[in-house]
């Protein structure tokens, strides 16, 4: 294959934002917030589609009355992507929801495609390996379409050692965290506050966005609805 390289000069870095992490507790306005982006797809996993405005698809792994997998959720999102990846699909923004679950499924499928209980028991790292590999890849294939991206995920509380104030932090673990976040460009937290108010913070950013970088005027104005954002 020939490569055409750029020329050689600067230019105009893009600054919207395109791939979120929004966090908070249940019941919080995460996914009622995700679904008022442009037209939405999500990828659910915790059974309260129904309840949301958005076409879904559920994800999980499907078993044979023998054990072994008659579906996995890997070849599930795999199929998905590749739909996705067709230039006459309308869907501007996929959610996932929620990221957690999505792990535990990954990794569930590779202990049942393997036969193992937990990817240790594949001995010298090759279950980690696999996992590794597998969410990296499906990570950066939802950051390679031209859509907002939309990972949701829950909440918990840890204690600083130090001033023994507590924190809420994204549930998904640190691990797994880093690799979706780094592919991030905001993270926003949500919160309940009494019967019906509603909060929602932006509590880390890829670049200092402006309005106007925000061509979208839907996306605009959630995101102007978030405390930090501009």
């Amino acid at each position: 294959m020939k490569v055409t390289l750029p020329a050689d000069k600067p230019v105009k870095p893009v600054l919207a934002p395109h791939n979120y992490f929004i966090y908070g507790a249940p019941m919080s306005g995460k996914s009622y917030f995700a679904s008022f982006f442009p037209h939405p797809l999500s990828l659910n996993t915790d059974g309260n589609s129904e309840q949301g405005t958005a076409p879904s698809i559920q994800i999980r792994n499907l078993r044979n009355s023998d054990g072994s997998l008659k579906q996995s959720c890997i070849d599930q999102l795999d199929g998905i992507l590749t739909a996705l990846q067709d230039e006459n699909n309308s869907f501007q923004t996929i959610i996932i929801d929620v990221i957690d679950d999505i792990c535990v499924m990954i990794e569930q499928a590779i202990c049942i495609e393997n036969n193992v209980r937990s990817l240790s028991d594949m001995g010298y790292g090759k279950g980690f390996s696999i996992f590794n590999t597998t969410l990296q890849q499906f990570v950066m294939d939802l950051k390679s379409l031209p859509l907002n991206v939309i990972y949701i995920s829950r909440e918990n509380e840890i204690n600083d050692d130090n001033s023994g104030i507590p924190e809420l932090v994204p549930s998904l673990k640190t691990k797994y965290y880093n690799i979706v976040n780094g592919n991030c460009d905001l993270v926003i937290h949500t919160q309940k506050f009494g019967k019906d108010h509603y909060t929602r913070t932006v509590t880390d950013r890829r670049a200092k966005y402006k309005p106007a970088d925000i061509k979208n005027e839907r996306v605009r104005q959630l995101l102007e609805s978030c405390k930090g954002m501009f």
